[in-house]
């Protein structure tokens, strides 16, 4: 997600959409596999270390303790690639379209199905107490984390106080630098295990540190709020009270296509042209976790993928170029039998295929503009 759209309390991004840092609709990193790439291992830097030094008499003010300190910051750095990515972030939107082709991908569905079944007493019990969906809650995890796949590894100490520092959205990273410090101090992990997102999003469903502090809960009883772990039972009890806490209706739906069995609600239309949908007020609490219509029937529609439901009925419009999505995967399955490799075949022209569409216009001498068209798609054959 992009960290500029995200204005709720959990998460800082949005529409890579992950919740801070690339996440779970963004590509793969170093990161996600359990390595960092350079510029995210700590460099040094006299001026963030005198920063350091100041911000510690603050936290002190605030509770935190020096032993507390001294845990989170051994070992702590300025990591330079924070702050490349941070300013770096690009205003984009995607349509609705691929959006979904991305959020309710085949495979996020079908693993989706997979975690369902994977977590299915833990989940109902997490319904029990909290009354949302299991499979709104699974959906969630879905877009989040790519259902635990996408965590994040950076640690949290480092990426908060590097953007403290920075001083862009200065004072908003150094709240959560202070609640990740009272993370440590309240036990609840330790600072080797307190890693993210570059953005400090922490966890199955991507809380940041203040967002913690107020709902996340320790719901398998071993005394600890623990997001981190392999186990994601307190990330998924922590969503549902999260989503509970801020108003979430129990037995209505959160929507859903008009036409297709949809509430009755406020009826919505994000892309001109495209699919309607009937939305209740559990849609706008959705968008509590994530303040975009998108990203809120993204999880609504693989909630609803996830309990076996099918796929939008209505048809979306062609694209500014003129393409519909079938022949957007027609482009990136002939660009990939040419040997421009697009890296899959989804309709959604993202940088691999506009890499992959430059080389082609490159090898019979076209202008490299990098868009794809009706014309490029008849050169192919």
């Amino acid at each position: 997600m992009n960290l500029n759209r995200r204005t709720t309390l959990l998460g800082l991004g949005a529409l890579s959409l992950t919740a801070c840092g690339g996440g779970a609709l963004g590509p793969r990193t170093t990161a996600d596999a359990g390595g960092l790439p350079a510029d995210l291992r700590p460099v040094r830097n006299a001026a963030y270390d005198s920063w350091v030094a100041s911000f510690r008499d603050r936290a002190a003010g605030q509770g935190v303790s020096s032993s507390t300190l001294n845990a989170g910051f051994r070992g702590a750095g300025y990591l330079p690639g924070v702050v490349r990515r941070d300013r770096n972030q690009t205003e984009f939107t995607r349509t609705l379209e691929d959006y979904l082709a991305i959020a309710a991908s085949d495979e996020r569905v079908s693993k989706g199905r997979a975690a369902f079944e994977r977590h299915r007493s833990t989940l109902a019990a997490v319904e029990a107490r909290y009354g949302v969906p299991a499979e709104i809650v699974t959906a969630v995890w879905g877009l989040e984390s790519f259902y635990g796949e996408r965590r994040g590894s950076v640690p949290v100490v480092s990426s908060t106080s590097t953007l403290a520092f920075d001083g862009r959205r200065g004072a908003f990273f150094e709240k959560q630098l202070v609640a990740a410090l009272k993370i440590l101090q309240s036990g609840d992990t330790t600072a080797q295990n307190l890693k993210g997102s570059w953005a400090g999003a922490m966890g199955h469903t991507q809380f940041i540190p203040t967002s913690y502090q107020a709902f996340a809960v320790d719901f398998d009883g071993d005394g600890r709020r623990d997001i981190w772990s392999d186990n994601p039972a307190d990330s998924l009890a922590s969503t549902a009270a999260y989503l509970s806490r801020n108003g979430w209706a129990k037995g209505v739906k959160w929507g859903g296509e008009v036409g297709n069995g949809a509430p009755a609600g406020s009826v919505i239309q994000p892309q001109p042209g495209g699919p309607q949908f009937a939305v209740t007020r559990n849609f706008r609490v959705i968008k509590r976790y994530n303040n975009s219509d998108s990203y809120a029937i993204g999880v609504g529609h693989l909630a609803d993928r996830i309990a076996g439901g099918g796929p939008i009925r209505a048809s979306f419009p062609p694209d500014k170029y003129g393409l519909t999505k079938d022949d957007r995967v027609r482009l990136q399955q002939r660009l990939t039998a040419r040997g421009f490799d697009t890296d899959g075949t989804d309709g959604v022209i993202g940088p691999k295929s506009r890499k992959a569409i430059t080389a082609y216009q490159s090898s019979i001498g076209l202008p490299e503009t990098g868009d794809p068209s009706p014309e490029l798609l008849r050169s192919l054959g």
